[in-house]
């Protein structure tokens, strides 16, 4: 699970964040967006904008949402407003002209499910466009709300494909580690895809796996159980 926050200095944003979701700095992986750095003569009279990505670490997120208090209806709509305003004005500018998309509210979620017949732009290289885009939607979807929702993308079904790709592979190097009797440690991968990993490994009673790293290239060990 990951959010954007903002502040005038980097700590501000950081403390936001953690107040948000009720999680100690230990709890979290932070990634700067925009620093206290990045501002030049031409900008130096506008107020500084600081903003970061807070990433929940793995076995954390559950315990938070169960303690998240659920948003308003009317939070809810407007952030449904302002993402059918981004998408509709987003998707006629794209050179594929059969795009649509559909919403669904689920409690703090939004999902966004987007259909075509050529959305592998859309997805880029194992989903690293989508989860941009998804970024883009939670920031989009929350302006101006005391509340926060979350805004999950969907793209031409690529989600349950990875899914998919992800289980097989979790079983593929379970085997590797039980036969070979070494520790495998996989590339980098977004906390969703970690995450997957981790719950499908969790039924092998041979193997057991741990996170290291940190983002964006935070990385699965799989090894041996002692």
């Amino acid at each position: 699970m990951s959010n954007i926050y903002e502040g005038r200095t980097t700590n501000e944003a950081i403390e936001k964040g953690l107040k948000e979701l009720n999680v100690s700095r230990k709890q979290v992986d932070v990634k700067i967006l925009e620093s206290e750095d990045k501002r030049s003569f031409f900008n130096i009279l506008t107020p500084r904008v600081v903003k970061v990505e807070l990433i929940v670490k793995e076995g954390i997120e559950k315990s938070i949402k169960k303690e998240k208090i659920d948003i308003s209806a009317e939070s809810e709509i407007k952030a449904e407003e302002n993402i059918r305003k981004f998408l509709d004005e987003f998707i006629s500018k794209l050179p594929t002209n059969d795009l649509k998309y559909e919403i669904k509210n689920e409690k703090n979620d939004i999902f966004v499910d987007v259909k075509g017949e050529d959305t592998g732009y859309l997805i880029g290289y194992r989903g690293n466009v989508l989860n941009s885009l998804q970024v883009i939607l939670n920031n989009i979807a929350n302006n101006e709300l005391n509340e926060r929702a979350r805004v999950l993308l969907n793209i031409g079904g690529y989600k349950e494909k990875r899914e998919k790709d992800l289980k097989d592979l979790a079983d593929k190097i379970a085997g590797t580690v039980i036969k070979k009797r070494k520790s495998i440690t996989l590339e980098p991968m977004t906390s969703y895809e970690r995450k997957i990993i981790h719950s499908k490994l969790q039924e092998n009673s041979k193997v057991e796996t741990h996170s290291i790293g940190e983002e964006p290239n935070r990385k699965i060990v799989v090894s041996l159980k002692k």
